[in-house]
């Protein structure tokens, strides 16, 4: 899953960067509303974080640029606590949800969980396909109450597929939502990540759509 933070303190910026990397996320950054309308116009991303006292291009602006411009991604919106008027400007221009400065990282990690979640339409932390589960908040996943260890990457592309289940993904969707802008992309590298994950699940889970790209569904629901 990939995110992109938009905060110009860098102390608060180089903290979310961290603790969403270190969460399993893959993600961008800007500092100034100018580069991160740009980024969340011409990026996919899963989930931004956005404060809303940025230079060159104030947050509510980004917000309700992007969703004119009809990005849909979950927004979380950072803001200063005793600014109710401006909770209300970001919900007015599309917010999802708010956290108030200062903040836990527990919390705005939480609130991220759920927003990826529900865009996704899942209900609970837990997410289910069959016989396997993946947890969202421990980042492990079992098959039959069986642990499965994944290297990173191939957790990104698990997680992704668990949220996306049921449909099928193309392979430059899941580059797109597993590297970051800066990484030298190669669409033919996940074939060979799909196959590790395949082979640690133990289940033909992953299926190939020929020509289109990867569907993840129960081990019974056909190709």
């Amino acid at each position: 899953m990939r995110i992109l933070v938009v905060e110009d303190d860098p102390d608060i910026n180089r903290q979310l960067v961290n603790a969403l990397t270190d969460s399993g996320y893959v993600v961008d950054n800007a500092t100034d509303g100018e580069e991160g309308h740009f980024l969340g116009d011409t990026e996919p991303y899963d989930c931004v974080i956005l404060d809303l006292g940025l230079p060159v291009m104030d947050g509510v602006s980004v917000l309700e640029a992007w969703r004119r411009e009809g990005h849909k991604m979950p927004v979380l919106i950072l803001t200063a606590r005793d600014r109710w008027s401006d909770k209300v400007s970001g919900f007015d221009a599309g917010a999802d949800d708010y956290v108030s400065k200062p903040f836990h990282m527990e919390e705005v990690l939480a609130r991220v969980r759920a927003l990826l979640r529900r865009s996704a339409g899942h209900a609970t932390s837990e997410l289910t396909c069959g016989p396997m589960m993946l947890d969202t908040k421990s980042a492990k996943v079992t098959v039959d109450g069986r642990a499965i260890k994944l290297t990173s990457l191939e957790y990104r592309l698990l997680a992704y597929m668990m949220h996306h289940q049921d449909r099928v993904v193309n392979r430059t969707e899941l580059v797109e939502h597993l590297y970051d802008q800066d990484f030298d992309r190669d669409s033919n590298t996940i074939e060979v990540f799909v196959g590790r994950v395949r082979k640690k699940i133990g289940l033909d889970m992953i299926k190939t759509a020929r020509g289109l790209g990867y569907r993840l569904a129960a081990p019974d629901e056909g190709a």
